[in-house]
């Protein structure tokens, strides 16, 4: 009869239709995880970007010395901003004698940004030909692993690089004179 013969075509194209809509999705997911991955490392380099504006900011308002330093626990990074409390400058030695404190909660890019941490991929080469290349060391401050923000807007100058898990890889400049990042 007519009813059954439409709903043996409707039911082949339907499993076809569903076949190779199930087909299309499964190539395209790859494509989508990267992408993903991509936007979180963006995501976790502005956001660490304004953390760091924030801490110029709290430097300026105060009329001291803010950093923002950044800590490891074996392949972990966490980062921290800490405000001078004796007007020579926000020093480890005071951060450890508790002279300066520190002014919010120690952070992780990775709980905020899954998949997006400090470090750096294989053979990246230098930001700019006057640097030299960051190698496996994605925090490139000097031995304190602090940018300080002086009342005056002036910063330490350096690199922090952030990648992703499959590999995006990102920068956050920070200029000495101006202070200001990008």
């Amino acid at each position: 009869t007519y009813g059954d013969w439409s709903s043996d075509v409707c039911s082949s194209d339907l499993v076809f239709v569903l076949g190779l809509s199930a087909t299309l999705g499964a190539m395209a997911v790859p494509g989508t995880l990267a992408s993903l991955d991509d936007q979180r490392a963006a995501a976790a380099a502005r956001y660490l970007n304004m953390r760091l504006q924030r801490a110029r900011m709290e430097a300026i308002v105060r009329g001291a010395s803010c950093a923002v330093r950044i800590s490891t626990a074996g392949s972990n990074f966490s980062f921290a901003v800490f405000a001078d409390g004796n007007g020579n400058g926000v020093l480890s030695k005071d951060i450890q004698a508790g002279i300066d404190r520190q002014t919010a909660p120690s952070e992780r890019l990775s709980y905020q940004f899954p998949g997006a941490e400090f470090g750096t991929i294989a053979g990246l080469p230098p930001i700019d030909a006057s640097s030299a290349a960051p190698g496996s060391d994605p925090i490139r401050l000097g031995a304190g692993s602090m940018v300080v923000f002086t009342n005056a807007g002036t910063a330490t100058p350096g690199s922090l690089y952030i990648k992703s898990a499959r590999g995006a890889q990102y920068a956050v400049r920070i200029f000495g004179e101006t202070g200001r990042t990008r």
